[in-house]
């Protein structure tokens, strides 16, 4: 298990005997603080702060064990994302196969995907107390590539229901199904979920990478302007469950925080809940697994489907 590290303050992060040593200076009557984090420990290192100074060798040193780093702009939302070169010792090898792969090959392995989220966003509905049978049914019509576009016929569904049963959405008004729209760069409580895709984005494109993928080569994504098609494919049935993560803060917290001087209502306690992700649990071969621990079988299992090995690739179901 990896851990996921946060800096929301101004820090100094540097290298030193194979550890990344923390150092954060005086601020708001909170004196300064050293602390050290083996680098073999760790997964995920988001850089919030615009005083955060990271040196080349901690850099290199958090690379060379496989992890990421991820980056925010000055609204604290995630905009980069900083991934090893050499994540498998059959990398070449794996790359030629994702290469060569045909495009019956990446349909079929489309249909899985969208069958296994719609799947997801059924158990996630159920969760709340909503009726998810009508997603049931359509998880069954996905045929080959999904040319008939099921996966946003089911989010056209899926999305206005979602929030219903908690407190916010039941003051404003249960019977409007358009009460909630998802918006890549909307208000409370997308900036929620887009922060939670964040980091579940970057558990992924670490699995696919150890797994000696490129994350860039998708098999339905396909924007040039996209660095990570590949790893934006394989999230999609690993949203849900960052779905129903959201949903228990909503429920938790029945109104919107006050925003800070900056506008941003996503303050740090928020973060940190939501900084679980990678050790949420979830099912796999009627096993409860950690998110990570599933997100690399499912790399696992994606490169073996390019190599011709399996054909089937190895999702989770929502607990």
């Amino acid at each position: 298990m990896k851990k996921t590290l946060c800096f929301s303050n101004p820090a100094y992060l540097r290298a030193g005997l194979r550890q990344l040593e923390i150092e954060q200076p005086a601020r708001g009557g909170q004196p300064a603080s050293k602390t050290t984090v083996p680098f073999e420990d760790i997964g995920v290192v988001i850089l919030e702060h615009p005083q955060i100074t990271i040196s080349h060798v901690a850099l290199s040193s958090l690379l060379d064990q496989n992890a990421v780093v991820i980056t925010c702009n000055d609204k604290h939302l995630p905009t980069g994302l900083l991934l090893p070169l050499d994540g498998n010792s059959l990398q070449s090898r794996r790359f030629r196969e994702q290469q060569e792969a045909t495009l019956p090959q990446k349909k079929q392995m489309w249909q899985q995907t969208v069958r296994q989220k719609v799947y997801n966003q059924a158990r996630a509905l159920n969760r709340q107390g909503v009726d998810g049978t009508p997603l049931l049914r359509w998880m069954l019509e996905v045929r080959s590539g999904d040319p008939d576009n099921i996966e946003a016929r089911a989010a056209a569904w899926y999305w206005p229901r979602l929030f219903q049963q908690t407190p916010l959405f039941q003051e404003i008004n249960t019977d409007d199904p358009d009460d909630f729209i998802r918006e890549r760069y909307g208000d409370w409580p997308n900036c929620l979920l887009n922060y939670g895709y964040a980091v579940l984005r970057a558990v992924i494109a670490r699995s696919l990478v150890g797994a000696g993928l490129l994350p860039t080569l998708g098999i339905h994504h396909r924007n040039q302007y996209n660095a990570y098609c590949l790893a934006d494919d394989i999230m999609e049935p690993y949203r849900p469950s960052v779905d129903a993560l959201v949903c228990r803060i909503l429920h938790q917290h029945p109104h919107p925080p006050e925003p800070d001087v900056n506008g941003d209502v996503l303050n740090p306690a928020f973060k940190r809940e939501l900084l679980v992700i990678p050790v949420m649990d979830v099912l796999m071969d009627n096993k409860t697994k950690p998110l990570q621990v599933a997100a690399q079988r499912t790399a696992a299992s994606v490169a073996a489907c390019f190599a011709g090995q399996e054909r089937n690739i190895l999702y989770p179901d929502l607990i």
